[in-house]
């Protein structure tokens, strides 16, 4: 199955409405991308760990998506065997009183990773694009300039050294609906739910445009977004598989040689 991580190209103008959400087209089986997907970890394994050794660079990825999108999945799925001392999550939820104390770009800042490891953020700094659009919880000619902020914050992370990487998980309406309803149903996630899910799927149509606004203006030649086909959770974790070594083979790391005469050295 070839990889169907669409990338935006800069500066132009994304319909989320035409890009399918269910990986349409593809004669692999949902057993078949499983067991692909299993093929390729022990790959992403050397990959983090030569990254994590090289100690260079850092490597940022950003999930966002609509509730329900399944960004804690991917990443559970995605980041799965890696040398976890290499890795650190952070979940952005609503700031907190000390972080709105601050700029908004704060809190991220923060929680960018050392160099050699990968930081995941689940949610960003674009939801203050974003929700704070869609509520209008701050003055249209507030969220409009920090499309260059972001910009110019994430130019910054890759001058000194950093890779973004942004992922957006795409689902439909529908299997929102569906999924809500899985967590009403079943007990067990209840905990998941929360009735201002209900407010956010109305806002759907408002949402989706703030997206694409944000895919024209804030995917760029050294952070470009890449949108994932997300209705189907096998064909997104291989997806992000695929394209996540992609990223990193494209990196190339390499440890750097050892400081001493190995040859020299005996193990009794």
């Amino acid at each position: 199955m070839k990889t169907k991580v669409i990338v935006c190209e800069p500066g132009k103008k994304v319909r989320l409405d035409r890009i399918p959400t269910d990986a349409e087209g593809s004669s692999t089986s949902k057993e078949e991308g499983t067991a692909l997907t299993e093929m390729i970890r022990p790959r992403l394994r050397d990959l983090q760990e030569r990254f994590y050794a090289e100690g260079r660079r850092g490597l940022v990825v950003v999930f966002q998506a609509m509730d329900t999108g399944g960004k804690d999945g991917a990443v559970r799925n995605l980041f799965t065997g890696v040398d976890p001392a290499g890795v650190d999550v952070t979940g952005f939820k609503s700031p907190t009183g000390a972080e709105l104390a601050h700029d908004y770009l704060w809190r991220l800042h923060q929680k960018v990773p050392s160099r050699g490891k990968i930081g995941v953020w689940n949610r960003s700094h674009y939801e203050d694009i974003l929700a704070v659009r869609v509520r209008r919880l701050v003055p249209e000619e507030v969220w409009k300039r920090r499309f260059g902020h972001v910009n110019d914050f994430e130019r910054m992370l890759t001058d000194e050294g950093f890779v973004v990487v942004k992922y957006f998980l795409h689902i439909s309406h529908d299997t929102q609906k569906r999924r809500l309803e899985e967590r009403l149903a079943d007990p067990s996630k209840h905990w998941k739910f929360d009735p201002s899910d209900l407010e956010d799927r109305e806002l759907w149509t408002e949402y989706q445009h703030a997206y694409e606004d944000v895919f024209e203006k804030c995917s760029t030649s050294w952070a470009p977004w890449r949108i994932v086909p997300a209705d189907r959770k096998w064909a997104r974790n291989l997806a992000l598989m695929q394209d996540m070594v992609e990223i990193l083979e494209g990196l190339d790391p390499r440890p750097p040689a050892s400081k001493f005469d190995l040859s020299k050295i005996t193990i009794r």
